[in-house]
């Protein structure tokens, strides 16, 4: 008899409720709601719009009908303040609004403590940014994103630990809050929750349990990579690409420092060993400003294009904010005035590819792990010319799929909490590659290593 468990998935511009279903070797999705995220900006601040969030949440968990329970993932870093009777102390402030500008240099050197990668975006400068306004001074429970809709689910106050990894204000050593980090920066260590693990009930709704799962959604990711071994790097690519290794214990090196890797916390006590790059962010801005053309010709015009013309630093942080990406792209990159959006594609797939070939070669050298095989999931593994050119990029074989790893890792922590699946990531991981697609892309001895090394060169890396 199947089982049924309900992934509330959501990410920088969409979220969806995706039911798995469990049983006799079989593990189907279906996704069974879909809902924009749409940011809204107000009085010059970038916000999340939480409630209509929410409400697609709720319209997804209709849909999907009666389950075993309900997990929550999505990006990391934001955050809504609670006050005293349990009231949203307005709409979270969305990572890529300009209020954190500067405050990392201000706040100075962190890592030998949270492990994690220099974003201006980091929660903590977020609260740094924050301090002394009238809703930091009044708020009684800082809630990250999944965390705050599992509270409004559920009403139980927690952080569940891959997530709050990912804030800065985690000892990466002991895995819970840094009470010395908090009060060296003179935040309000009440604010922070008590940290829960994946695979903890949090509470029930109207009678269904809602389990933690990895609830940042690259988390949930790692876990719907179908690696056999360990001998592997995973790309969770979509508006972001998270590129990195799976390790055992963090690396915190000054090295690793100097290379802005971070150290995010996994689900089975696991490490994510990565760095954060830009992802196809330029490419969805692009197709934004152009009106949203064709993906898949476009994608055919690009690959005709000629390669590595035109290259450029996607971890610039030039590229981070909204808007006329076209322009930055066309001076930073030296294209012409009238080059193609098929040749603005191309920079961007190019430039992408050789982003991921950096931090997946500086990811062995600093972890001391060589790899075989490179696992490219989420919604990035749908470009072909991508997947494709990061294999020539890296010189090594790309898996591609599942698209939905996200939900599956998320539906796979549920369903072993409830004991319908057994084992630890090994096992999990054996359930994905029985079930899901993978496509094959071996790298192509065209251009070779030289090219590449010459086009990061240019790029300036």
């Amino acid at each position: 008899m199947s089982k049924a468990f309900a992934a509330v998935d959501l990410g920088a511009s969409s979220g969806r409720v995706v039911v798995g279903r469990f049983g006799d070797g079989v593990f189907d999705l279906d996704v069974v709601h879909r809902f924009p995220n749409e940011p809204v900006r107000v009085g010059g601040t970038l916000h999340w719009d939480i409630l209509s969030l929410h409400r697609g949440m709720l319209d997804g968990l209709r849909a999907a009908g009666p389950v075993s329970s309900i997990g929550i993932d999505s990006w990391a870093v934001d955050y809504g303040l609670i006050d005293s009777s349990g009231a949203l102390l307005g709409n979270p402030v969305h990572y890529r609004d300009s209020r954190t500008d500067g405050i990392a240099a201000r706040v100075g050197e962190l890592y030998p403590v949270n492990g994690l990668q220099t974003l201006p975006f980091n929660t903590v400068y977020q609260l740094v940014a924050a301090a002394g306004t009238p809703q930091y001074e009044i708020a009684r429970h800082l809630l990250l994103i999944p965390d705050l809709l599992a509270y409004w689910l559920t009403g139980e106050i927690g952080a569940e630990y891959t997530n709050a990894s990912t804030t800065g204000l985690l000892d990466v050593r002991t895995r819970d809050w840094s009470a010395s980090l908090v009060a060296e920066l003179g935040l309000r260590a009440e604010l922070l929750p008590p940290v829960r693990q994946p695979g903890e009930r949090i509470g029930f709704f109207n009678g269904t349990p809602v389990v933690a799962v990895g609830s940042h959604d690259t988390a949930s990711a790692v876990v719907g990579v179908p690696a056999s071994g360990s001998d592997f790097a995973y790309i969770s690519c979509g508006t972001w690409s998270l590129v990195g290794l799976e390790l055992d214990e963090p690396v915190l090196t000054d090295a690793s420092r100097r290379a802005n890797f971070t150290n995010e916390g996994g689900v089975d006590g696991t490490f994510r060993y990565l760095r954060n790059v830009m992802g196809l962010w330029p490419l969805q801005e692009c197709l934004r400003e152009w009106g949203s053309p064709d993906l898949p010709s476009l994608l055919s015009a690009a690959a005709a294009e000629p390669g590595l013309a035109y290259v450029v630093d996607l971890d610039d942080p030039v590229f981070l904010p909204p808007g006329d990406m076209e322009g930055r792209l066309r001076k930073l990159a030296g294209l012409p005035a009238d080059a193609s959006p098929a040749v603005v594609t191309r920079c961007i797939l190019d430039s992408l590819a050789l982003a991921h070939r950096r931090a997946v070669r500086q990811a062995q050298e600093l972890a001391g792990r060589e790899v075989s095989v490179v696992h490219l999931v989420g919604g990035g593994a749908l470009n072909e010319l991508l997947c494709q050119l990061t294999a020539d990029a890296c010189g090594l074989p790309v898996l591609a799929g599942p698209v939905e790893a996200t939900a599956l890792g998320n539906l796979l922590v549920q369903a072993r909490a409830a004991g319908v699946v057994q084992g630890g990531l090994d096992a999990l991981r054996s359930l994905v590659r029985e079930t899901q697609r993978i496509v094959r892309y071996e790298p192509r001895t065209s251009g070779g290593p030289a090219a590449w090394q010459a086009a990061a060169a240019r790029a300036g890396r």
